[in-house]
C-alpha cells in the first residue's frame, strides 16, 4: 500500500510502498476513501522539520534534554543512533480518516467487514489502508440516506472531519453552556470554525474573533452571531454591547499562537464567574489583575477527544468507561459528531476547499507552509479501484550469495529504539550473514528499518518471517505479551531464537516453552534458543571470570533503577509483565553466570506501593555451590547516582564494578583496575556471539536450562513477595 511520510531529519515527503499493517486485538482495518489534513496540526510538524537542526532544537527542548541526558549516561554513540533514529524514519502524518472495513480482529464484534467508518488516533493517518482500535472509529450513519438523496461523496468529505469535530465537541462540553448562553470563540480556523457550527447548532449565541479576515467573513457567513477582526477598534466594547454588559458566558480559545493575548483577551471578555476552556497551543500564564482574579475566572484544558485518550486501557484495549459514570468519552464524542452530520443538524460542506490525491499530498503542505491561496479544509483521496494486496514489500533486491549450510538468514519481528541502538546496528556485515526480513508495529517504521540496515523485505505479516522457509534465524524484540507465542512458533519451525527479555510474562508460557523446546531436542533437533542477558557477555564481565573463575562466592548487585510512570506499558501485567518480570531478570542471569550455578532458594521483600507494581525491592538468593546473592533493586533514588553497582566476595578477593565503567579487584592491595568511557553493558558481544554460534555450530553461550531457571526464580520472587516467605526451587 502507499502512504504518505516526512523525513524529521529533511523535511522531505514522500508516498511510499509500505506493508498494509499487522491486525492486532481489538482492532479493524480500514481502506481510506478520504483522510483529513489538519492544516495547524501537521502544519507545524511538517515546519519544523524544514528547519535546520538549530531550529529544530529550538521547536523541541524537551528533547534536547533527553538528548544531553542520553549523551551523559551512554556516550556519543548511542546517542548518535538514538537521535538518527528518530530523523532518519519516515514519520507518518494525519490523524482523521473515513472509510470502509476489510477486516476486523477475531474479538471486535461492534463492526463488520463492509461498514463504513470514520477513524481518529495516530494509526488513522494517511495512508491507503489503516489499523485502528475499535474504541477510535464510529460507524458511519448517513451513507444509505446520503446515496437516496445523490449526495455520497459530500458525505463522506463530512465524515472525515471526525476527529477534528470530536475534539470541537469536548471543548464545548468544557464549557458546560447553556442553552441561550453566549461563547466566544477565539481563532477561527478549521477546530474553531467546527466549533462555532456546533455551538451554533446547540442554541447557543456565537461570538468569533480571529487574525484572518477570511476565517472571520466565512464563519459570520455560516455560524456567527457576531464575527469580528481581533483587531477591530473598540472590539471589547462591541462585544460587552452584544451580550448587553454582561460579558461572555464561556470563551473557547481554538487558536494557536505563542503569544498571551489569546488568554488574557478571554479573560477580558468573559462575564463573572465566567469559564475559559484552552483547546488550542497557547501559553497559559495569563495577567492575575485584572479579570482572573477579580472575576473569578474558570480556566480549564480540553484534552483532545476526550476522556480515553492517551488511556491504553481503553485506546489499546478497548475498555469503554461506564457510561454512567463517564457520559461523554473520545469515542462516544465521535458518535455524536456523526450524528449531527447524519440527521443534517450540521452542514460543513463548505469547510473543503481543497481535495488532492494521494500521489500530489506533498503539495497540500507546500500550500499551507507557503500560504500560496486560501485554504481551510483540505482532505487527500484515495484511489478505491486499485487492488490492494497484503504482500510484503520489497526493499532491497534479494542477495546473490550461493546457498550455503552456515548461512545465517534473519528475520526480525519488531524493531523499536531498543534493537536500533543496539541489536541491528551489531550485527556483523559478513558474506555469510543475510538480513531477509522484518516486521514492526507500524508500516512505517517496518519500512524505515528494512531501508537503513538493509533487509530484503519488510513486512506486516508475522507468517513473512515465522513461516519464511528461508530464514532459519528469527529476533523477537516485541513488546513481552507476546514474546512467548513468537519464540514458540519460530521453535517449531525450526528457527533459531534471540528473543529479548523477558522469555514470557506467565509461568504457563514458560512451561509451554519448555516443553517445546525439550521436545525438539529429544527429536535430534538443535535449534539455539538465547535470551538478551547482556551483561554476561560485557568486556568487565569477562575479566571478573577470568580473574574469579567461577565458585562459591558472596555477591551484590545494586541497581539505582529510577521510577517510570505507573501508566508505561512496561507496568502492566497483561503486555510488560511489570519491572521485576521485564528487568530484575537481567540481575538473576548476571550472578548466575558469575558464581556458575543454579539457584535453589528465593526470599525476596518489596517496598509497597499504591499500585503494586514492587519496583522497590531487596532479594536473597542461595546457590547450589553454596554461593549467596543479594539483589537491590530501587526505584526511589536520585538520578545523580550511577544505575548499576555490583560487588563480588570470594577468597581474599573483592571484585567491584561501577556501572559497567570502572572495575576494580581488591586482593592484597588493588590487584587490577579499568576504566571504560562508556558504560559498555555486552549487547555488541553477545549479538556476535549469537551468530558465531549459529555459523560455527558450536553450543549456546547460556545453557537453555539456565535462560528456563532464570525465568523461573524471577516468577518466584514476585510468589516470595506476595506470601513473605523463603521459596526452593528444584532445579
Amino acid at each position: 500500500m502507499q502512504q504518505l511520510t516526512q523525513k524529521l531529519k529533511s523535511g522531505k515527503m514522500q508516498i511510499i510502498e509500505a506493508p498494509i499493517p499487522d491486525l492486532k486485538t481489538g482492532m479493524i482495518l480500514v481502506r481510506n476513501f478520504y483522510s483529513l489534513i489538519s492544516a495547524g496540526t501537521e502544519g507545524s510538524t511538517v515546519r519544523a522539520a524544514r528547519k535546520g537542526y538549530i531550529g529544530k532544537a529550538m521547536e523541541r527542548p524537551q528533547q534536547v534534554k533527553q538528548v544531553i541526558d542520553t549523551l551523559k549516561t551512554q556516550g556519543p554513540i548511542q546517542t548518535y543512533r538514538a537521535v538518527m533514529k528518530k530523523l532518519d524514519a519516515y514519520s507518518p502524518l494525519g490523524y482523521s480518516c473515513v472509510g470502509e472495513v476489510i477486516d476486523v480482529a477475531c474479538d471486535v464484534d461492534s463492526i463488520k467487514v463492509g461498514d463504513f467508518v470514520a477513524c481518529g488516533g495516530q494509526t488513522a493517518s494517511h495512508a491507503e489502508v489503516v489499523a485502528v482500535p475499535c474504541n477510535l472509529c464510529v460507524k458511519l450513519l448517513g451513507v444509505q440516506e446520503a446515496e437516496r438523496e445523490g449526495r455520497p461523496e459530500e458525505y463522506l468529505k463530512a465524515a472525515a472531519y471526525n476527529t477534528l469535530g470530536a475534539i470541537a465537541l469536548q471543548g464545548i462540553r468544557q464549557a458546560d453552556l447553556h442553552l441561550g448562553e453566549c461563547c466566544l470563540v477565539l481563532g477561527l480556523g478549521l477546530l474553531g470554525q467546527l466549533t462555532a457550527i456546533l455551538l451554533k447548532a446547540s442554541g447557543i449565541k456565537v461570538i468569533g474573533v480571529d487574525i484572518d479576515e477570511n476565517m472571520v467573513n466565512m464563519a459570520a457567513q455560516h455560524c456567527l452571531d457576531l464575527g469580528l477582526m481581533r483587531g477591530t477598534v473598540d472590539i471589547e466594547n462591541r462585544i460587552l454591547e452584544f451580550t448587553h454588559g454582561v460579558g461572555c458566558d464561556a470563551v473557547i480559545i481554538t487558536a494557536a499562537s505563542d503569544s498571551l493575548d489569546p488568554i488574557n483577551f478571554a479573560g477580558s471578555m468573559a462575564r463573572k464567574k465566567g469559564t475559559i476552556v484552552v483547546v488550542g497551543a497557547v501559553p497559559t500564564g495569563f495577567d492575575r489583575e485584572p479579570h482572573f482574579y477579580k472575576k473569578e475566572l474558570t480556566v480549564k484544558m480540553s484534552c483532545s477527544y476526550g476522556p480515553g485518550r492517551y488511556d491504553p486501557e481503553y485506546e489499546e484495549k478497548g475498555r469503554d468507561y461506564p457510561i454512567g459514570y463517564v457520559r461523554w468519552t473520545e469515542n462516544r464524542n465521535m458518535q455524536a459528531f456523526q450524528e449531527f452530520l447524519a440527521s443534517g443538524k450540521i452542514d460543513i460542506s463548505h469547510l473543503t476547499t481543497h481535495v488532492f490525491k494521494l500521489k500530489n499530498a506533498p503539495a497540500a503542505y507546500d500550500m499551507i507552509l507557503e500560504k500560496s491561496e486560501p485554504y481551510i479544509g483540505i482532505l487527500i483521496e484515495y484511489d478505491r479501484v486499485k487492488e490492494i494486496k497484503r504482500d510484503k514489500v520489497i526493499v532491497h533486491r534479494a542477495s546473490q550469495i550461493a546457498p550455503h549450510a552456515s548461512r545465517v538468514t534473519i528475520g526480525f519481528i519488531g524493531a523499536g529504539s531498543y534493537a536500533q541502538s543496539y541489536l541491528l546496528p551489531n550485527i556483523p556485515k559478513i558474506p555469510e550473514l543475510i538480513l531477509k526480513g522484518v516486521m514492526t508495529a507500524s508500516s512505517t517504521s517496518s519500512r524505515s528499518v528494512a531501508e537503513h540496515f538493509g533487509f530484503e523485505f519488510c513486512t506486516g505479516k508475522e507468517g513473512d518471517i515465522l513461516e519464511n522457509p528461508d530464514i532459519n534465524t528469527v529476533f523477537v524484540a516485541t513488546r513481552h505479551d507476546t514474546h512467548a507465542e513468537y519464540v514458540i512458533r519460530a521453535l517449531k519451525a525450526g528457527k533459531h531464537v534471540f528473543v529479548e527479555k523477558p522469555l514470557c510474562i506467565t509461568e504457563a508460557q514458560l512451561q509451554e516453552i519448555i516443553l517445546t523446546y525439550r521436545s525438539l531436542i529429544t527429536n535430534n533437533q538443535s535449534p539455539i534458543l538465547m535470551v538478551g542477558f547482556n551483561r554476561r557477555f560485557s568486556p568487565l564481565a569477562k575479566i571478573i571470570r577470568e580473574k574469579l573463575g567461577t565458585g562459591t562466592m558472596s555477591m551484590i548487585y545494586r541497581i539505582n533503577a529510577g521510577p517510570i510512570p505507573t501508566d508505561s506499558w512496561v507496568q502492566d501485567r497483561e503486555v510488560g509483565g511489570g519491572r521485576i518480570l521485564s528487568e530484575v531478570c537481567h540481575f538473576v542471569d548476571y550472578l548466575t553466570y558469575s558464581n556458575g550455578s543454579l539457584p535453589t532458594s528465593v526470599y525476596a521483600v518489596a517496598i509497597d506501593d499504591p499500585h503494586h507494581n514492587y519496583d522497590t525491592l531487596t532479594v536473597s538468593l542461595g546457590y547450589e555451590n553454596g554461593s549467596i546473592g543479594s539483589i537491590q533493586y530501587f526505584s526511589n533514588g536520585s538520578k545523580s547516582l550511577a544505575k548499576e553497582y555490583v560487588e563480588i566476595y570470594k577468597q581474599g578477593i573483592t571484585v567491584v564494578l561501577n556501572d559497567f565503567r570502572e572495575l576494580i579487584i581488591y586482593g592484597k592491595g588493588k590487584l587490577l583496575k579499568k576504566k571504560h568511557f562508556t558504560n559498555d553493558k555486552g549487547q555488541k558481544d553477545e549479538v556476535r556471539a549469537f551468530i558465531d554460534i549459529i555459523l560455527n555450530g558450536r553450543p549456546s553461550l547460556i545453557p537453555a536450562e539456565e535462560i528456563f531457571n532464570t525465568t523461573e526464580v524471577v516468577f518466584k520472587i514476585i510468589e516470595s513477595i506476595r506470601i513473605g516467605q523463603t521459596i526452593k526451587l528444584k532445579n
